[in-house]
Formats: structure tokens, C-alpha cells, sequence
């Protein structure tokens, strides 16, 4: 009988609590701890399904150090469950580098189904489906003029994440690299109360959001080049 333990990625709700599946519930009640992004952030969500297991943080900061503790515990046989702040680890949140610690040690692991923004926002942008890339958020500096200029020429539908302070700045540049006519579909707090989804070529996007409230967390389809 193999005596480690498992590494289990858990989806969190991206919004709406209704979203976590059953078996994400019982695999958390199940673990013998829970690492979690930001332990206060997934204090609420924890309470409101009633799961009391110990938890502990395990974020972007502190990834290389601690994973070498977490394949330590689950080397001894201990059952372990990786959340995100909202939605599936290790897309565009920490979870890679355990992940690839765990199986460098012959350590199983496994991955749940559930939430993840960039799904549900390209099936809704009306964009081709059947070919897409997923680039997350673009460097901030270095790096980041290049990454256009290849993304430019890129014929799938391109799917980036970007953030409320930033959305005015990146539709600037898209129109640059892009094109004033490119079309877009930008979605924003996905699954929550003010869910919302803004269609049109970049010109008249960013003239939207210059007069409409830029809050929460974004997500940009972009039209593969014709």
C-alpha cells in the first residue's frame, strides 16, 4: 500500500458561493490540511461549508520555500488540498511549482473540475472556441512590448486577465498594437452580482469604460488576426 499522502487542487467559487461542487466540499472536510492563498480570504468560505480542517498559507511569496515543507508532509502520508483565492490553482495563481515538486517525488496528485474566469467569459464573447490562447496577465514592464507585437499576429482568440487600474491603460495599447478595430469582449466580475459584458472593437470599449465604472477583476477576449 502506497503510504503518502495526495496533493488534491481544489476550484474555488469565482463569485458565487453556489458554484463549489459537492465533491470539493468533501474532499476539504477530507484533507488533513488546506493550503490556501491568502488564509483570510478563504476564512469565509471555509465557515460558510462548515470545514474546520487546519489551513495554511501558501502564496506567490513564499512558494519555493514552503513546498519543500508541504512534500515533506505529504511524503509522511498526509492528504493535502491547494486553494486559490478564487477559482482553479495554478492559473495565474501559485500551485505550478508544487505540482512539479509532488510528482518529481513520485507524489499523487489530483485535480479537480470547477471554476475558472476565462472559461465562461470566452464561451460568452461570441469568439471562436474551438482554437484559443490563454496568456493570463501580460508582464507589467519588461517583456510586455514584445508580447504584443507576437500576440499582434496571433489568429486564435487571445484571452488575457487584467486588472481595474490597469484596464484604461492595456485598451490604449491594444488599440496600438491591435488596432483601433479589433474586436473585443471584456468581462468583468464574472459569476457576482454586477457581472457584466462589454462587446465592440477597442475604440469603442475604452470609450465605454471611460464613462462607466472600472471595478473588479477583468477578463479580455481578444479576436484572433484575420
Amino acid at each position: 500500500m502506497n503510504s503518502t499522502g495526495k496533493l488534491y487542487l481544489v476550484p474555488t467559487p469565482i463569485g458565487n458561493l453556489e458554484d463549489i461542487t459537492f465533491r470539493a466540499i468533501r474532499i476539504l472536510k477530507e484533507v488533513d490540511l488546506i493550503l490556501a492563498e491568502d488564509t483570510r480570504t478563504s476564512a469565509p468560505l471555509l465557515k460558510h461549508f462548515d470545514i474546520h480542517q487546519k489551513v495554511f498559507s501558501h502564496h506567490q511569496h513564499n512558494e519555493h520555500q514552503s513546498s519543500n515543507e508541504i512534500v515533506k508532509f505529504l511524503k509522511e502520508g498526509k492528504n493535502i488540498a491547494l486553494i486559490s483565492d478564487a477559482g482553479t490553482p495554478a492559473i495565474s495563481d501559485p500551485g505550478f511549482y508544487l505540482v512539479r515538486e509532488a510528482l518529481k517525488n513520485d507524489i499523487a496528485v489530483e485535480c479537480l473540475p470547477g471554476a475558472t474566469a476565462f472559461v465562461p467569459a470566452l464561451v460568452n464573447s461570441g469568439f471562436p472556441t474551438d482554437r484559443f490562447c490563454f496568456e493570463g496577465f501580460l508582464p507589467l514592464k519588461k517583456g510586455r512590448q514584445t508580447r504584443y507585437k507576437t500576440l499582434a499576429t496571433e489568429d486564435r482568440t487571445i484571452i488575457l486577465y487584467e486588472s481595474p487600474h490597469r484596464l484604461l491603460k492595456t485598451l490604449d495599447e491594444m488599440a496600438t498594437y491591435f488596432g483601433a478595430d479589433r474586436q473585443l469582449s471584456v468581462s468583468r466580475e464574472l459569476t457576482k452580482m454586477f457581472e457584466e459584458t462589454v462587446r465592440g472593437t477597442v475604440a469603442e470599449v475604452k470609450t465605454y469604460f471611460e464613462t462607466h465604472p472600472v471595478k473588479g477583476e477583468f477578463v479580455i477576449c481578444v479576436a484572433g488576426k484575420n
